[in-house]
């Protein structure tokens, strides 16, 4: 395809990414309104044409999730009706995937129903950022591309030096991320072993592995109301850790997040800005590394019928417009 068929577009979720992300590429944002009508449903129009375009529509389904999948879907169908070539929808989080599976009676499958709803409004593609379960690519009937910030995150630790480090799963579900992390930064591993106590909290069992006197490093998908989060960090901190770090891809920090890790013995929260940051930017111990340039290179990649899977290689760093920034809350 030709560069001057690619155009980007971003919903109200995170325009700041996506404005980022554009840079990166050196394309405008495109010209489209994404408002609401008086009783509040969405309303959207394409100010530009792009019949016969390969159009990016950016939009994380992060809170509030219901408005912004919706602005999602909506922003699909129009393009699909605007006649543009293909159409990918760039969720860097994807929302409702903790319900991945029925471990309970009578509860929904909320990934697959969400993945139908995109595929049926008219995605050709999904490019995404560390899913809650890989299993959810499964659910696509259409190509998904799922990128993963490791090396984002490794490259941002190993400029530290930090002495001895551990890396720790905070569950089961967990252990291959770790692992992954673990292997780049070559050191130890080690994994909490928790019961979770309801669907918001969980207590912590046991350590599985040897964290005494060194520097741990908790790897995760996604913070909420941080309370795991908290949980673990007490539990290293009480089997001798010297300092506790984490990084998790998607900073949700929903409910009392700020207050329990503004509390919390973390000595830093490393983040990046796959949703908005004004939450995390509340926190002094938080710190925000941008994966524009990830996803903007994976965008050219696709857009030029390149391969994307080389951008998950040990020690491959995306450099570019914020490829190596991070925002230090004051």
């Amino acid at each position: 395809m030709r560069d001057n068929d690619l155009t980007i577009f971003s919903g109200n979720a995170n325009r700041a990414l996506a404005t980022a992300i554009g840079a990166y590429l050196h394309v405008p944002l495109g010209e489209l309104v994404v408002g609401r009508f008086s009783e509040g449903e969405v309303r959207v129009k394409i100010e530009q044409d792009v019949r016969g375009r390969d159009a990016f529509l950016i939009q994380p389904t992060c809170p509030p999730v219901n408005d912004h999948l919706m602005e999602l879907l909506i922003m699909i169908d129009a393009f699909r009706r605007a006649s543009a070539r293909r159409i990918t929808a760039v969720i860097p989080y994807y929302g409702y995937a903790r319900q991945d599976r029925k471990d309970q009676p009578r509860v929904p499958i909320t990934a697959k129903l969400v993945a139908n709803l995109i595929t049926g409004a008219g995605a050709g593609r999904v490019l995404t950022m560390d899913l809650h379960a890989h299993q959810i690519q499964g659910f696509f009937d259409i190509p998904l591309d799922h990128l993963f910030a490791v090396n984002v995150f490794v490259e941002y630790f190993a400029s530290l030096n930090l002495p001895d480090p551990v890396v720790v799963s905070p569950d089961v579900g967990g252990v291959k991320m770790a692992r992954a992390y673990a292997k780049r930064l070559r050191s130890a591993f080690a994994m909490v072993d928790k019961r979770r106590i309801n669907a918001e909290e969980a207590e912590v069992l046991d350590i599985m592995g040897q964290v005494r006197g060194k520097t741990a490093i908790i790897v995760d998908d996604l913070v909420a109301t941080a309370g795991s989060l908290v949980e673990a960090v007490k539990a290293l901190q009480e089997a001798g850790a010297r300092d506790i770090y984490a990084a998790i891809t998607h900073p949700i920090l929903s409910g009392p997040a700020t207050e329990r890790l503004r509390a919390s013995p973390l000595k830093e929260l490393v983040v990046t800005d796959t949703v908005p940051i004004e939450a995390a930017a509340r926190l002094p111990k938080v710190r925000v590394l941008s994966v524009a340039p990830l996803l903007g290179e994976a965008i050219r990649r696709i857009h030029r019928e390149e391969s994307v899977s080389s951008l998950f290689e040990e020690g491959v760093t995306i450099r570019g417009t914020d490829a190596t920034r991070s925002v230090r809350s004051s």
